[in-house]
């Protein structure tokens, strides 16, 4: 090994000839186990589902800043507030839009009185629901990505809803005075919102009472009909052509990183591509760019590398301008993106637009100047936390989801359009590398996410490809650590609630409800001293839990949390788990404010027994992994 110890001794090695078929049999193991699609299942009311009985409008951080004021100065707090998310005209449509909603949010999670208020955040067009699939506003679905990230992160705090599609030149007719009042009467009468009568946000609230009833975090409205989104198997068999890359068109890959490498090899060696363009911002000054464009050469195909900053539209023009005519531009890879780790509160209108930039504002643009071309495929790379497990990085979950939203767009206009919302990566470079062993740990432990090899990753490349689909989420799930957890109790995401059926939410809330139950008579029958000793024991068990180890760690009570691992996340997954146990309000910076697990302890031991709690004893106790 890498210490130089022996590993193991071998006597003799056989190896056997295996044949294609067998090969192929393997790959199609590959493919079947680990690419999903998000599928809109109809939610049927429950019997006894009332409606929400006070909602009140907000648009904007300070009307949620007003709103908590008024309610801390003894106005009734209502039962919902309704946020409406829906995108404007101009370039940074996207980024405005997400930029509103963040500060509104960020107000939400602050704001003072509002804890048991829910915010219903409400969308129009913004996600493939429905028979038509059709996604009329990608600005909206990066909300979704956005609001996903802040649900994973605050549970039972916001609520999603997506309304019927705006139909474009119906809406235009219905609003624009050039139109005769004919023409405005009969688009109203084809748009489902105003056939209903209703407004989006109108139609949202009527809906939640469903959702809230259901327990279902995010919902989708077509027609009066509700939907939730379930990750199923895609079932993909390779409905297409073998390769959908001919020899003589040109393909453009962006983004000169370890996945762009990976998917341009593998261009040139299994689908016989003769003619790439790899743009990157540094062109042939990016690490490994000149060995990957010599490597491609010796296999045969014609290479430029091209420095080229994608989000920028003239450079994109200039780009494109350059494909020669004698090998047409015909298939679009954009696989660059810039990681931002970062919890909902810690993000800022600067670090969204960051992530913005290469990932919107290039695809927006390679989207809107190749819409006359005639392309074979046009396919971006996103990312499962745009679906789920996007608690820590709202930002890039947002900017993917954008993607997700673009490309079902370009499929309902006749265009070709595949976003492919990876899983996890397994890399030693690029942003597949960034991803630290605590951020996996997690992943693994909350959505059963295993990491991706290279070779894994191109077969379900190839199948994504020819399936004919808009959106695909290639990804390694270890779906039987995820039925263990929902048997012992253990919360399992809603959107693999049809794949791990066990893991019902009402259950999880059975099983947390009566642990906070048994914590609470537990310390009713304890003096003071050993209340506070049970106390300890319990946030030493969370801050195992949380950082991934066995439940023999323990954490000497007065080191600081931060110096074993904790971050801004698994601060609110630790406050989350306690929150849970104390079946206390506890506020969003308490990990920050006490640091320690004996400073934790004592809190939570004031909080609930009392301001005559003793403090714990906080002396060190050993440690084993």
């Amino acid at each position: 090994d890498e210490t130089g110890a022996l590993v193991v001794t071998m006597d003799s090695l056989v190896s056997r000839v295996v044949s294609a078929d067998q090969l192929e049999t393997a790959a199609g193991t590959t493919r079947a186990d680990s690419l999903f699609r998000v599928e809109w299942t109809e939610l049927l009311p429950l019997l006894g589902t009332e409606t929400v009985p006070s909602w009140s409008p907000v648009s904007t951080a300070e009307e949620v800043a007003t709103l908590a004021d008024d309610v801390e100065s003894g106005a009734p707090a209502p039962a919902l507030a309704v946020l409406e998310a829906i995108g404007g005209e101009g370039d940074d449509a996207a980024l405005d839009l997400a930029t509103r909603v963040l500060e509104a949010v960020q107000c939400w999670l602050d704001g003072p009185g509002l804890e048991e208020t829910r915010l219903a955040v409400v969308t129009r067009g913004a996600v493939p629901a429905g028979g038509e699939k059709t996604v009329t506003d990608p600005a909206g679905s990066a909300v979704w990505g956005l609001v996903r990230a802040a649900q994973a992160e605050n549970p039972d705090r916001i609520l999603l809803i997506d309304t019927d599609p705006a139909r474009a030149t119906e809406a235009t007719q219905a609003t624009d005075p050039a139109h005769s009042p004919e023409e405005a009467a009969e688009a109203a009468a084809t748009d489902p919102a105003m056939t209903a009568g209703t407004t989006p946000v109108e139609a949202a609230v009527t809906a939640l009472g469903v959702a809230l009833a259901g327990g279902e975090p995010q919902v989708a409205v077509r027609g009066g009909v509700l939907s939730v989104p379930r990750l199923v198997r895609a079932g993909v068999q390779g409905t297409g052509p073998d390769t959908a890359f001919g020899p003589e068109g040109t393909v453009l890959v962006s983004g000169a990183g370890s996945l762009g490498g990976l998917v341009a090899r593998h261009l040139v060696s299994r689908h016989g591509v003769r003619h790439l363009v790899l743009a990157s911002r540094r062109g042939p000054d990016a690490e490994g760019a000149q060995e990957l464009a010599a490597e491609l050469t010796g296999l045969g195909a014609a290479v430029e590398v091209v420095a080229c900053d994608v989000s920028d539209r003239a450079q994109v023009e200039a780009l494109l301008a350059a494909v020669p005519d004698a090998h047409p531009l015909r298939g679009v890879i954009h696989t660059a993106g810039v990681l931002d780790a970062g919890v909902i509160g810690a993000l800022t209108p600067e670090r969204l637009a960051r992530v913005f930039a290469p990932k919107v504002d290039a695809v927006r643009h390679l989207d809107e100047l190749t819409r006359d071309l005639d392309l074979d495929a046009f396919v971006v790379y996103s990312s499962v936390s745009a679906v789920f497990m996007g608690a820590g990085s709202g930002s890039y979950a947002a900017a993917n989801a954008y993607l997700d939203g673009l490309m079902a767009a370009r499929r309902a206009a006749g265009l070709p359009g595949l976003s492919l919302a990876w899983g996890l990566w397994e890399q030693t470079s690029g942003m597949a590398a960034n991803t630290d062993e605590l951020t996996r740990s997690r992943m693994n432990r909350r959505g059963g996410l295993q990491a991706i090899t290279p070779a894994e990753g191109m077969e379900l490349f190839d199948a994504a490809v020819r399936s004919g689909q808009a959106q695909l989420v290639p990804a390694k799930l270890d779906l039987a650590s995820l039925r263990t957890r929902a048997t012992d109790g253990g919360e399992v995401p809603p959107l693999l609630r049809g794949l791990v059926r066990a893991g019902r939410q009402t259950a999880h809330t059975a099983s947390v409800g009566d642990q906070g139950k048994a914590l609470s008579e537990r310390l009713a029958a304890l003096p003071a001293a050993e209340q506070a000793e049970l106390l300890l024991d319990v946030v030493r068990d969370q801050v195992a839990a949380v950082l991934g180890h066995s439940a023999t760690f323990r954490i000497d009570a007065n080191q600081g949390l931060f110096e074993v691992g904790f971050d801004s996340l698994t601060s609110i997954e630790l406050r989350n788990r306690l929150r849970d146990l104390t079946e206390r309000k506890l506020p969003p910076h308490l990990v920050f404010d006490h640091p320690t697990a004996a400073s934790l302890a004592g809190y939570l031991h004031r909080l609930v027994c009392g301001e005559q709690a003793a403090p714990p004893v906080a002396g060190p106790v050993a440690v084993s992994v």
